[in-house]
């Protein structure tokens, strides 16, 4: 089987959840400025929660990781990924007036904590393709996402702000390091991991439009 191309087959098989989370209200909100200010602060907290752990699943990769340069580019990601909490992130909680301290006090949503703790267990269980495939989507789908939303311009400065974070060349250069080495990783995988690999990046990818549901209803934990 020849699988110099293997995101493509991995892209092929979460198509349909890509076109739901790029009609979710969340971010044609975004797009068109009318997602409810409320809701997109639940958002980026909850990010900022994400984000952590995120940064914890790209640090094993990159101990996992077979070749040197695959581990410095996971520790730089997992560097850069608690810089974009710093960075992005702190820029929108001074606009909502918040410090890092009513961050820190806010609680983790259910969903924020179902999506960290399987990235945190595939990649502590599995082999490094598990962890990899696990991790992909909130890098690809992100950007896709940012990408398409670039077309037209939000009048939201907040929401442009985002979108051209994530639409743009730069984190385009970080996501096509890690759609290559998937690509090499994929064409010499086992059948078995290569199974594994879909399903944990189908996973993530639902669990990608879960997060933005999420920051919609401004999800609660039951009484």
């Amino acid at each position: 089987m020849n699988d110099a191309r293997f995101t493509q087959t991995l892209w092929s098989s979460v198509t349909p959840i890509y076109h739901a989370i790029l009609e979710h209200p969340f971010l044609t909100g975004l797009a068109d400025g009318t997602l409810d200010e409320k809701a997109f602060r639940f958002y980026v907290i909850q990010d900022a929660h994400y984000l952590r752990d995120y940064a914890r699943a790209l640090s094993i990769c990159s101990a996992r990781a077979p070749r040197e340069e695959d581990i410095l580019m996971f520790a730089r990601h997992a560097g850069g990924a608690i810089e974009v909490e710093r960075s992005l992130h702190e820029s929108f909680f001074a606009n909502f007036g918040l410090s890092e301290e009513d961050v820190a006090a806010e609680p983790i949503a259910p969903t924020t904590l179902a999506y960290t703790s399987y990235l945190l267990a595939t990649a502590h269980g599995g082999d490094f393709s598990d962890a990899l495939a696990a991790v992909l989507p909130c890098y690809w789908i992100y950007w896709e996402v940012g990408k398409e939303l670039l077309k037209s311009a939000s009048p939201h400065p907040l929401y442009q702000r985002w979108i051209e974070t994530y639409g743009g060349e730069e984190f385009g250069d970080i996501v096509s390091e890690v759609l290559d080495l998937t690509d090499r990783v994929g064409s010499s995988a086992s059948e078995e991991q290569r199974t594994r690999m879909r399903s944990h990046f189908v996973t993530t990818s639902r669990y990608e439009w879960m997060f933005w549901e999420m920051g919609l209803t401004q999800e609660q934990w039951p009484a």
